[in-house]
Parts: structure tokens; sequence; C-alpha cells
């Protein structure tokens, strides 16, 4: 299927869509991110690691982000946000009847089932196959440093394509509600929600979630704790003790925006008028 926006009620030349599902992230610089600022090694692991997902209502889209394929009892899933299958009315509330579709590094489309932990806003996407690609195991604990260089990295549904930008860790605390999100430097798009963080040596840091002025993710032992969860409470492992509040974890909604036009500039107000000495003498008078 094709992730579809709503159409403006007036359209003009030089409209463009902002935060949709396709926006590449921007380097600190500014220039556009796509992946072509890391080793070629690394670049060809995580080619074939990085998904992009979409849920739809029917033939209505609902939300794209990315993923990543990880390895975990014995078998091989897609680790992304629960932003993909929540309400964005209410968050503690999963919609109904979602189909699921993943976008491999193939370019194959295919359908899964989710679980999701409400709490942490994570979700994992079972029963498909994954010939050929690398998964991540989390088996292995990690310690994450303060000021380590890392990458966050995201797949756009529409196209398939690998988009990239470079940060730091760092020791601020998130704006959102839970106290296990880090944040890092790095700047995604909507298009990065449940992407990975890694560092330049692949090692997968955590997950990426989004914030206006920063890039919060939960780190790789928290997530292994989520998923444990999974296999104790279930298909909904969400935390009943914490209280609804819709406003906790935001994400933009895609709107279209006009292009400035400027008055034209008063040509008269424009004329340099140098002074004249004019003699009276030399003026004539029309009746």
């Amino acid at each position: 299927m094709i992730v579809y926006y709503p159409l403006p009620t007036t359209i003009c030349a030089g409209m463009h869509l902002i935060h949709s599902f396709d926006e590449k992230f921007s380097k600190l610089d500014g220039s556009s991110g796509d992946f072509l600022n890391v080793s070629g090694e690394l670049a060809a692991n995580l080619s074939q690691n990085v998904v992009s997902l979409a849920s739809f209502k029917g033939k209505t889209s609902w939300f794209a982000c990315s993923g990543i394929l990880v390895e975990y009892n014995l078998h091989t899933s897609v680790l992304t946000s629960a932003s993909l299958v929540r309400s964005s009315d209410d968050e503690d509330t999963i919609v109904d009847n979602l189909q699921i579709e993943v976008r491999l590094p193939n370019g194959q489309c295919v359908k899964g089932t989710q679980y999701c932990n409400l709490r942490f806003k994570i979700a994992v996407i079972n029963n498909i196959v994954f010939p050929d690609l690398r998964a991540t195991n989390l088996y292995h604990p990690m310690e994450i440093k303060t000021g380590s260089e890392v990458v966050a990295v995201g797949r756009l549904f529409s196209t398939g394509r690998l988009t990239s930008t470079r940060g730091i860790v760092t020791n601020k605390k998130s704006n959102l509600d839970c106290d296990k999100l880090m944040v890092s430097t790095c700047k995604i798009t909507k298009a990065g929600i449940g992407g990975p963080l890694v560092d330049f040596s692949g090692n997968f840091i955590g997950m990426n979630f989004y914030d206006n002025e920063e890039t919060p993710f939960l780190p790789r032992n928290d997530i292994l704790e989520c998923l444990r969860q999974f296999e104790t409470r279930g298909i909904m492992a969400a935390d009943k003790t914490v209280k609804s509040s819709p406003s906790r974890w935001p994400v933009p909604k895609p709107y279209w925006s006009y292009p400035i036009v400027e008055e034209p500039a008063d040509p008269l107000a424009e004329l340099s008028l140098l002074p004249m000495d004019l003699d009276s003498s030399s003026l004539q008078c029309y009746s």
C-alpha cells in the first residue's frame, strides 16, 4: 500500500508538506541526510538490518516509521515504536484492526502481527520471514557513555532509502516523561521514529523517538527488559500504574506549508531622485 496525506483546501505552486513520513534527516550543517556519512562496513551491515514500517486502517494510512531487526528468544523480529499502532488521541490505546506492512531492505513488503509495551512505547512485529538479513543480538549488555559518537538511522517507507545523521550522547534529561530515556544530539524526522541509534562500531545503542528539540532514545538494556515482559504479560504489556496522558510523547501531525509571497516593490519608491538646481525661468506652465 501507499502512504497518503490529506490534501489542502487550496492548492498553489511551491507548497510543500511539513512533518511527512518521507522527510530525510538533516545534518548539523543543514544539508540533506543521505546515507553516505558512515564507513562502508557499517553502512553494509545497517542496510541489511534497518527496515521501514507502515500501518493501515483499511486502505487509509495511519502511521509510518523505521525499525530494526532483533534476535530474541530464538526468533527474529522487528523492533519499532508503538506510535505505529497507538491512538493519536489516547496514547494508552491501541487502534484495532490495523494492518502492518514491513518494507524489507530488498524492497519487498510483508505483513506482520504486533506486540506492544505502552509504557515505553515500543512494539515488536512478528510472523515474518527474514532471509539473508542481519539481526541485532540484544543479550549482550552495553554501557552507554556520555560523549560517545553515534549515528541515528532510518528508512523511508515510500522509497525504501536509508537516511542518517551523526551526533553524540549527552547527559541531558529527556523532556518526555520516562526516566529511562537518554538523549543524543542527532536530529531525526518522523521517519526515524523507531529506528536504531548505533555507535561507529555498529553496536546497537538504543531505539530513537521524536521530540522537537532533541532525539530521546530508549537504551538497549531497557529494551531487553521490555521484551522479557512480552513473555510473561502477553500481547499488550502495558504498565497499568501509568496514568493516561495523551500529550506525553507527542508526534507532530503533517501539514501543508504555502510559499511566502512577497508584495511587489513600488517601482517609484526604488528610484533614486538626485537633487537638482532648478532655474525658475526654465519652468513652463501648461493650461
